[in-house]
């Protein structure tokens, strides 16, 4: 049974950041809220917490993971970043963006793609998701939990209750955050960083804004 923390989304309360930091470094998988969609995650270095959250959405090795960093400093510490690159980051974050990139030796295999060696990585517009990665000092895994949830007869136009989320989840997760948040279905947008024009892989949440500091469809 997955131990539930009720967490401000804007002023997140630092006893229960310590308490959700100290399980991510024991290895556990998380349930929680980012900008975009509830996620499942877990600390970037838990090499087996990793391979669960793999095996939970079926991945297979070969599929990238998305991770959070807090800030662009913190994602040039994963990631190679050209100017190109560098300048649209700069302004589009925090928000709804995955930035694929090409990885450096601090990323995991487990997490890249092995072909290209890419990462997604994003900087959600989320004090509660910055906190957390502060508060363990490395970037935490962060993919849809919307998919695990559902049931088999069931197609990505059914919605789900939060409430229905968190019963689905609770036995295959360690940690449930909530902040009192509606759940929302939005994605974020994909932006292909690896060449020197940025382009748009996937439209969700901002697309114009990208398509405005210079991103191509």
């Amino acid at each position: 049974m997955a131990t539930l923390y009720n967490i401000h989304p804007k002023t997140p309360q630092p006893r229960d950041v310590e308490a959700v930091k100290d399980a991510l470094r024991q290895g556990a998988i998380m349930l929680y809220p980012t900008d975009t969609v509830y996620a499942i995650g877990c600390d970037l270095t838990a090499k087996s917490a990793i391979k669960q959250v793999r095996q939970l959405k079926q991945l297979a090795n070969d599929k990238p993971l998305t991770f959070l960093c807090s800030s662009l400093s913190n994602i040039a510490n994963y990631a190679h970043v050209s100017d190109p690159a560098y300048r649209i980051i700069k302004h589009l974050i925090p928000g709804p963006y995955t930035f694929l990139l090409p990885a450096t030796k601090s990323v995991p295999k487990l997490v890249l793609n092995p072909k290209r060696r890419t990462s997604g990585i994003r900087v959600p517009n989320s004090p509660l998701c910055k906190a957390l990665i502060e508060a363990i000092d490395n970037p935490i895994i962060s993919t849809s939990a919307l998919s695990i949830a559902r049931n088999s007869t069931e197609d990505d136009t059914e919605a789900l209750s939060k409430a229905e989320l968190f019963d689905r989840m609770e036995k295959l997760v360690d940690v449930i955050v909530d902040n009192d948040s509606e759940l929302s279905y939005q994605v974020s947008t994909i932006l292909d960083l690896t060449g020197s024009t940025p382009l748009i892989t996937r439209k969700g949440l901002g697309w114009q804004d990208a398509v405005e500091w210079g991103a191509e469809l």
